[in-house]
């Protein structure tokens, strides 16, 4: 659904963005991850047709970015890092206002506006001045203004972008369901915890340069060498940490008490024989599981050679 070929954007002497490919296939919540000033907000502003480029292309939903601008907008819901309201205007009267500049027929209008607002959980504010909304109402209320074309693409800069505990659970929930409708999602922010919980894909950029894409749990298994086994036992430890010791896949064993945590150069068929050769020793297991890295972690270790 986005491809990005190449994308550079250049302002004088300053490259904000070098030649970045990424592609993002139908039905993903792709999360673009990358400190403020990293290039996000300047891709995602190409994408939107709101920037021009240095070099490169892109294509969303198969139109092209710089030669099928319409095509594109029609395809696409953006959804910016800010955005104002208007005093004075209702909640339905700014969603109208928007389903009017896509040229929707007053006829469907107010159907699809009461569509998106009970997607949105706002058809109580129906009446509501929008400048009376709090920050998570004018949130959803700024992503059911993306909504009313139907567009197959939404692009959010930090969506979740100063919405407290509750509201960004909420935004989560939404997204999520977003994504059950076949929406695409591109979403870019720097809260890397929140991202791990919805996103399928992400992508890592620091200082204009791409420098990981792909699945979540593959950029996240990709910084580390071997994985990170944690194994916790009942009565005492001693036969399993003989065990674990002598282990020929296991490396830079620690032991705390009955709780082991311990490198493994095995693949997915290695941990289940591992789990069985622990059983067959009659260990009692209390627990048993791989230590997955996050992204924090990813995020640092990815991006460490860039820091100066």
């Amino acid at each position: 659904m986005i491809k990005i070929r190449g994308f550079t954007k250049r302002y004088e002497a300053f490259l904000a963005v070098d030649n970045l490919d990424l592609d993002i296939d139908q039905g993903d919540i792709f999360g673009f991850i990358g400190p403020n000033g990293a290039g996000k907000t300047t891709t995602i502003r190409f994408l939107a047709t709101l920037l021009k480029p240095t070099a490169g292309q892109a294509w969303i939903n198969g139109y092209s970015v710089t030669k099928q601008i319409d095509q594109v907008k029609r395809s696409i819901g953006f959804m910016p890092d800010s955005f104002g309201v208007y005093d004075g205007m209702k909640v339905w009267e700014f969603l109208d206002f928007f389903a009017t500049a896509y040229g929707l027929p007053r006829a469907k209008r107010r159907a699809l506006i009461d569509d998106v607002l009970d997607l949105v959980d706002l058809t109580s504010k129906r009446d509501t001045l929008v400048n009376g909304l709090s920050k998570g109402m004018q949130q959803r209320l700024c992503l059911a203004k993306t909504l009313v074309h139907d567009p197959p693409v939404l692009i959010l800069d930090e969506p979740a972008s100063g919405l407290d505990p509750r509201a960004r659970v909420e935004m989560k929930a939404l997204l999520k369901e977003l994504q059950r409708m076949g929406k695409t999602i591109l979403i870019s922010s720097h809260i890397l915890p929140e991202l791990a919980d919805f996103c399928n894909k992400i992508g890592i950029i620091e200082r204009g340069k791409l420098l990981a894409a792909g699945p979540v749990k593959d950029v996240v298994r990709s910084i580390r060498q071997n994985r990170i086994v944690r194994v916790v036992v009942q009565g005492p430890p001693e036969t399993a940490e003989i065990f674990l010791a002598h282990h020929p896949q296991v490396r830079n064993l620690n032991s705390a008490g009955g709780e082991f945590k311990f490198e493994f150069t095995g693949h997915d068929e290695d941990v289940v024989k591992l789990h069985k050769e622990l059983m067959a020793q009659e260990i009692q297991l209390v627990w048993f599981a791989e230590d997955e890295a996050n992204l924090e972690e990813a995020f640092m270790k990815i991006t460490q050679g860039l820091v100066a």
